[in-house]
């Protein structure tokens, strides 16, 4: 499989992981704790990659605010 392909089909994954493992990379320096913050940027980075790679919206703000305001009413 040509590289080419791969970053036409995966590219958002792959500079998401990329992002994530650069950004991971500086907090990994000290300990325990900071292996695990790294894992967490690099998820957040894959998952936001995936969504570009399914031309989702990255943050679904307007989605949930439509779901809340429709379901939470205090006052009626």
């Amino acid at each position: 499989m040509p590289w080419r392909e791969i970053w036409e089909s995966h590219g958002g994954r792959i500079a998401g992981v990329a992002f994530g493992l650069i950004l991971g990379i500086i907090y990994l320096i000290s300990g325990f704790w900071d292996m695990l913050f790294f894992a967490l940027v690099v998820f957040i980075g894959y998952t936001l990659g995936g969504r570009k790679d399914a031309q989702a919206p990255l943050l679904p703000w307007r989605e949930l605010l439509e779901q809340l305001s429709g379901r939470w009413r205090p006052f009626k």
